[in-house]
């Protein structure tokens, strides 16, 4: 049987969420025009007062936010209440430009654990079981959200952080942890290393994992699940609009449900702004309509994906969103033809491939090229090199076939890209520093 954190609200009725909504958005809005210079300039530009906004369904008027925005206002510019009522930081993991940072006050980091809450209830999370979270700790919101969503439901929860794989695994093993909370990445590289040490997923009492922050395929998620005797559970969010618990999967596993009453979501036309009817793919927005510290308005996220209203068999109302099929920041263009990692991952997947990969993209003598570097198993690599060659043929025509795009295979020896602890890196564009 289903089980829900709060049901009231995750099985209202459409027109009660709309409600809410509605009261929620139209108090934010006023808030942030009489609080935050950078929105009161932005909205008078576009022609729009609070009072234009009447209902959630006015959300349209209002206008775009970008990252760009963000640090453009470093570090504060964006914050609705004072610093005095700030209890806490976080930032972005990016690695380019300044970092974007995010405040909370203490209602705000009680919302953040309650959406968390949500998302580890419908995993399966109860009380008796152990959360082990090894998603990164301090600013990286991933840690941190985790453990607050453990903490109210009343579960143990081991602050593990990320790192030191062989440790994690003796803790798996020993306090018996029962939920794994980290990048589905770091769950492969856990996995890993639990079956070099000896052990298997039989040695283990892990029952579920709830796993996000980087994009992951459906492939890798039976790879996981496989590994390490568990359901894995995909989990949503982004530190410009709360961190993890924006929106989660239920036992369905079918799409993620949004928290509606705290988060409107749109899916518009990447190209245009325009907003498209459900079901429809699109680059999704959200607005924050109950945070006090750090709200954004109809945020341009980048990440591709659809929105759906139709009934779910857990029982939960809420919208769902697609896992999404990445970010039109991650998208390479290659010869002209759009192509996202995921697409990579599902193909090295389905021909029998490790999730250890590492996308090589350059231009020579002004044509794009792109090497996909792949490692393989201690039996495959024992192989002749006439067979590897072979092998890699085989693949690089997999990948020609979805891609529509021909693409370099190097076969590497186990253990040889570095993994990562946190988000997975796997790309490297060297084009852009020719540009």
């Amino acid at each position: 049987m289903e089980r829900y954190y709060q049901p009231e609200i995750e099985t209202a009725s459409p027109e009660e969420i709309a409600a809410i909504q509605s009261e929620n958005l139209l108090r934010t809005v006023k808030r942030v025009y009489e609080n935050v210079p950078f929105y009161r300039e932005k909205m008078d530009k576009a022609g729009v007062r609070p009072e234009d906004i009447r209902s959630a369904k006015d959300l349209y008027k209002l206008p775009f936010s970008y990252k760009q925005d963000l640090r453009d206002t470093y570090p504060y510019g964006l914050f609705a209440t004072p610093l005095k009522d700030v209890v806490r930081l976080h930032a972005s993991s990016g690695t380019t430009g300044k970092q974007i940072v995010a405040g909370y006050t203490r209602k705000d980091l009680d919302i953040w654990a309650e959406c968390c809450a949500r998302a580890l209830t419908a995993a399966g999370c109860t009380q008796e079981d152990i959360v082990h979270v090894a998603y990164g700790y301090g600013l990286f919101t991933g840690g941190l959200g985790a453990d607050g969503g453990g903490l109210r439901i009343g579960a143990m929860t081991v602050p593990v952080s990320s790192g030191n794989t062989q440790r994690q695994v003796t803790i798996l093993k020993d306090f018996g942890s029962t939920i794994l909370c980290c990048t589905p990445s770091y769950a492969m590289h856990i996995a890993e290393v639990l079956y070099e040490s000896g052990y298997t997923k039989d040695d283990i009492s892990l029952k579920a994992g709830v796993f996000g922050a980087e994009p992951w395929t459906n492939e890798m998620r039976r790879v996981i699940e496989d590994k390490l005797g568990i359901k894995a559970y995909d989990i949503y969010g982004l530190t410009e609009v709360m961190g993890p618990g924006v929106s989660f999967e239920c036992c369905e596993q079918t799409g993620m449900h949004i928290n509606e009453d705290h988060f409107i979501v749109e899916v518009i036309n990447p190209d245009t702004g325009e907003v498209l009817p459900d079901d429809t793919q699109g680059e999704l927005v959200f607005t924050c309509i109950t945070k006090e510290a750090f709200p954004i308005l109809r945020y341009r996220t980048r990440d591709i994906g659809v929105i759906t209203r139709k009934k779910c068999s857990c029982g939960r109302t809420l919208a769902k969103m697609t896992k999404p099929r990445g970010r039109t920041d991650d998208m390479l263009i290659i010869r002209g033809v759009n192509v996202f990692p995921s697409q990579i991952e599902t193909v090295l997947l389905d021909e029998g491939y490790t999730a250890n990969y590492l996308i090589l993209v350059d231009r020579v003598n002004n044509t794009d090229t792109m090497e996909v570097q792949v490692e393989i198993s201690s039996e495959q690599f024992s192989d002749t090199v006439k067979e590897l060659a072979k092998r890699e043929k085989k693949l690089a025509e997999a990948l020609k076939s979805l891609l529509g795009v021909s693409a370099k295979v190097r076969l590497l020896e186990p253990n040889s890209i570095a993994r990562s602890v946190g988000k997975a890196v796997r790309v490297v564009d060297k084009r852009k520093l020719l540009d």
